[in-house]
């Protein structure tokens, strides 16, 4: 029972806000200290669980080198491409994500995208470039309706297209419970063929949201320069 003592440290710690890192290598370090554990023993543990999730501390790697990117104009870049693009409006933009969002989540590419590494260095400074062009300064309830379209452009491609590709976690996951539960044969392609109908839906659904959202933008923010206009006689 002493050993549970862990689970105490782990809950103290996140009533109290601390890191949770921190909390939960002590949580883990007193846990095999009280589980007679020496040292080395619990580090080797500490390396062979790291060794065996390494593809879960990738953001370790991923983050400050986004970090870096973005310091050196990445953002900057993005905003630039979409000025030479006049005729891709951000609600355009984030539909065309979507998709290819989708698609490559289809085909197992889950890792392409992400709110981190794509959404908030390049897919939302270029929505964010493409309405400014038309409507001139954005207010701050804009920016922020911008940036959170574009984060669910790539949540609902990831979610609804993963499940379409066989080999997710999900599908096996699902396939090897009901198998071993009720005695069946079911295949995991069979899921991901039932699951190509959803994603369509999802596709259509929330791609027609972020279509129309070039007309409430049109409809919220005044419209400035010959880009505004055009885009006001376009949606009347």
């Amino acid at each position: 029972m002493i050993v549970l003592v862990g689970i105490l440290v782990v809950v103290a710690g996140f009533a109290t806000r601390r890191n949770p890192l921190l909390v939960v290598g002590a949580a883990g370090i007193l846990t095999g200290l009280l589980g007679g554990l020496s040292p080395t023993k619990v580090l080797e543990a500490f390396g062979t669980g790291f060794a065996s999730s390494r593809s879960v501390t990738l953001f370790a790697v991923a983050l400050p080198v986004i970090g870096l990117l973005e310091r050196h104009g990445l953002q900057e870049q993005a905003r630039t491409l979409m000025n030479r693009l006049a005729k891709v409006s951000a609600g355009r933009l984030l539909a065309s994500y979507l998709v290819i969002r989708q698609l490559a989540a289809a085909l197992g590419l889950t890792a392409l995208g992400g709110p981190a590494q794509t959404v908030r260095p390049m897919i939302a400074p270029m929505a964010e470039a493409a309405a400014e062009r038309r409507h001139g300064t954005l207010t701050d309830k804009a920016r922020e309706r911008l940036r959170s379209f574009a984060s669910s452009a790539d949540t609902v491609g990831l979610f609804f297209g993963e499940d379409c590709f066989l080999a997710i976690g999900s599908i096996l996951l699902i396939t090897g419970f009901v198998n071993a539960t009720y005695h069946t044969n079911l295949e995991p392609v069979q899921l991901a063929l039932w699951a190509v109908p959803t994603a369509i839906c999802a596709t259509l659904v929330h791609g027609t949201r972020l279509l129309r959202l070039d007309r409430s933008l049109a409809r919220d923010l005044p419209a400035t320069g010959t880009a505004g206009r055009r885009v006001l006689e376009e949606t009347k």
